[in-house]
């Protein structure tokens, strides 16, 4: 199996396991309905070390277009394979949210919220605050990125690693999810976003596209920073791209400031909640 095929189906499984969490405990008629934010962190952690299991020895597992970004930076894969790593991811997350629509396929018209049927696909801000919205999802994934190079430098049993990796994304989930329903992964949020705009969900409404460059550029601004956050702390190389994307992290922040006071503190004039 090719690398590419690797992060396409590894992140099939993570997104049916993630998205079909976010089903269970959200539409109506399931056994698991209102199953709770602590239940939802731990599936998306057992979703990641699924995938990881999966396809960590063929391409990585990646499943994350800012841990590949990361990864690049910190030299682990070459940059030509980056485009072709997040395209896999988009296309594997799109799939995963449409088995996750077919697997619930009645309860879709028996709930009524648009936005609960939005939040199965992607994520959405608890308190619509640009610059709030766009830290959180920045710093969550600056964990997340230098968390798997602390994982990466250590040495564990065969076979621990996936766990490992599953219980940083509860622990970010548990902490720091809150403010944003913590994407931390612009395929995990934008590949089922694009499914919820495309398939027939009966009453879907919007799928909120004024909020959905947040979930994309925090991760990827974060994903950035963690590596070089790593190279310069951890083994003491301060290069160009640590100046660099740290002053692009921090322009980027300012302007989302900006952005949020003219318009109020809201992340957009027609958001979805």
């Amino acid at each position: 199996m090719s690398a590419f095929m690797g992060e396409v189906i590894g992140t099939i499984i993570l997104i049916v396991f993630g998205a079909g969490i976010g089903a269970g405990s959200t539409l109506k008629h399931s056994y698991s309905n209102n199953a709770g934010w602590i239940v939802t962190t731990i599936a998306w952690g057992l979703a990641v070390t699924m995938g990881v299991f999966a396809v960590g020895s063929i391409s990585g597992a990646h499943l994350n277009p800012a841990v590949t970004l990361g990864m690049a930076i910190n030299g682990s894969i070459p940059w030509a394979e980056v485009p072709g790593y997040m395209a896999a991811q988009l296309i594997g997350a799109m799939i995963g949210a449409a088995l996750v629509f077919l697997h619930y396929l009645p309860h879709w018209k028996e709930t009524a919220d648009p936005a609960a049927k939005l939040g199965v696909f992607a994520t959405a801000p608890a308190v619509e605050h640009t610059f709030a919205n766009l830290f959180s999802e920045m710093f969550g994934t600056f964990i997340l990125v230098l968390g798997l190079l602390f994982i990466g430098a250590n040495t564990f049993t065969e076979g621990l690693n996936p766990i490992a990796v599953g219980l940083l994304i509860v622990a970010i989930g548990m902490s720091l999810g809150g403010t944003t329903g913590y994407a931390i992964n612009p395929a995990r949020d934008l590949g089922p976003r694009l499914a919820h705009f495309l398939l027939p969900i009966p009453g879907k409404g919007t799928s909120n596209w004024g909020y959905a460059w947040i979930p994309v550029v925090g991760p990827l601004m974060g994903g950035a920073l963690g590596a070089v956050f790593y190279q310069a702390i951890f083994q003491g190389e301060f290069t160009a791209a640590f100046w660099g994307i740290s002053g692009a992290a921090a322009v980027i922040l300012v302007l989302s400031y900006l952005i949020g006071k003219k318009g109020g503190e809201m992340v957009s004039s027609n958001s979805a909640a």
